[in-house]
């Protein structure tokens, strides 16, 4: 066991058994003690982590205890921490299970962090991970999910994977350990135990080897999935565009890659897209602009030859003023920086970030606000009037962007610069203009 063990932690570069210290993650079962055993065994200086989640009356009080004392008998630190699970779970909205999860792993790492220890260590074993990875496809999943649990994770560390439960029960007996079993993982009211007491036995009948082949299983997964990272990171290059409100992804690049559907999956995954949307994203490559589609977070839309990505929580500008004589204007992602400058040798930039006025022809105060239906405008280089939805058709501004373009409009509703992208005609810069005033354009990034 000891040597399964070390080679383990080896392969996988889980820590420095000989200068990492870990904090062990010990519940009083079968595993953790194994794991706290071992580890001490192989000289890794531990220290002891127990949850109470409050969950099990009497029966977790004496867990506690039994852990207390088990970490004297090794000479570790031990912490505890007693949990409101069910209050927590229900202000959170979470299963008791998932609440559990997410208060062990946050006080693991903040005791971590606090006690200066390298690694956070649990008794995941070769049979949870079969489990893991069995659950996670009765679920749907993608190649993430069938690879069960990895044996690194951040700060945790799994240095049992390798080893099967079998390989347990002999050790406990070889080493005489004690161990408390937790009442609850009889119950097949959590998915887990019923597939771990009912569902898995029957498959063990047709493959007695079941855990180990799931194993091998999840490894040959597990380089499939860096082998898509590749090519995803690859596609991502040439078909990715960040910009200040919005991500763009080039459609042409996306059609040219094999599993296109798994390709962009795997780019939309931090905008947390589906996969049944992914397949009508992709199903839409050949449909008119304009389709929508959302995430719980993101809008997403084909905009002609692209999909455009922005969050929800984008919303339409409010109003502002800018008064005379104003240096700066900061508004809802926006930053307008005003200068006065004299006409003579001045040069209108080349840039839809900077608009050039006749300051002689404004009235203020000028107020900044988004544009509205039955807006219109005079723009510079063209003649007559233009309606704005016209005009940011004629622009291909994307669906999910018309409502973040603002306008800076005069005290009697003239538009003078649609912001971003064109200045009105009747205030522009002529031979006859004296003073100059120049508004440069900020974007603040998006997240």
């Amino acid at each position: 066991m000891l040597d399964r063990v070390r080679e383990f932690i080896a392969e996988n570069n889980l820590f420095n058994p000989e200068t990492d210290q870990l904090l062990v993650a010990v519940s009083g079962g079968m595993d953790s003690v194994v794991l706290l055993d071992v580890l001490h065994r192989l000289g890794v200086g531990v220290a002891v982590a127990h949850c109470h989640f409050g969950l099990r009356g009497e029966e977790a009080d004496a867990d506690e205890e039994f852990v207390r004392k088990l970490a004297k008998k090794y000479d570790a630190p031990y912490f505890a921490e007693f949990f409101d699970t069910k209050g927590f779970a229900e202000q959170e909205g979470l299963s008791t299970q998932m609440a559990a999860r997410v208060l062990r792993y946050q006080w693991f790492e903040q005791v971590r962090r606090t006690q200066q220890l390298g690694y956070i260590a649990t008794a995941h074993h070769r049979r949870d991970a079969a489990e893991t990875m069995l659950l996670n496809l009765t679920h749907g999943t993608g190649l993430r999910g069938l690879h069960g649990i990895p044996a690194r994770q951040g700060h945790v560390v799994r240095p049992l994977l390798g080893i099967g439960k079998e390989d347990m029960f002999d050790y406990v007996v070889e080493r005489r350990l004690v161990w408390r079993e937790d009442s609850s993982n009889e119950s097949t009211a959590y998915q887990r135990n019923k597939l771990r007491h009912e569902v898995l036995p029957t498959l063990r009948e047709l493959n007695p080897n079941l855990d180990e082949t799931l194993q091998h299983t999840a490894e040959r997964v597990q380089g499939a999935e860096l082998l898509v990272q590749h090519m995803v990171e690859q596609a991502t290059q040439q078909a990715r565009r960040d910009e200040d409100q919005a991500v763009y992804i080039n459609i042409g690049v996306l059609q040219a890659t094999p599993a296109t559907a798994v390709v962009l999956q795997e780019m939309l995954r931090p905008f947390h897209f589906s996969w049944l949307v992914v397949k009508d994203i992709v199903a839409s490559f050949r449909a008119t602009s304009g389709r929508q589609f959302e995430s719980p977070t993101h809008l997403l839309v084909k905009d002609r030859d692209q999909l455009v990505i922005t969050p929800k929580n984008l919303g339409g500008f409010g109003t502002f003023q800018l008064q005379a004589g104003q240096a700066e204007l900061v508004a809802e992602g926006l930053r307008l920086t005003v200068t006065e400058r004299p006409a003579e040798g001045y040069k209108i930039p080349r840039s839809r970030e900077v608009a050039a006025f006749d300051a002689d022809k404004l009235k203020f105060p000028l107020t900044l606000r988004k544009w509205r239906e039955g807006d219109w405008f005079m723009p510079i280089g063209l003649k007559g009037k233009k309606k704005l939805s016209d005009f940011l058709i004629d622009e291909k501004v994307p669906l999910n962007l018309k409502p973040q373009v603002p306008l800076l409009v005069t005290p009697d509703g003239k538009v003078t610069w649609v912001v971003g992208y064109r200045p009105d005609d009747r205030f522009k810069v002529t031979e006859e203009t004296q003073r100059v005033l120049e508004v440069r354009l900020q974007r603040q990034p998006t997240k």
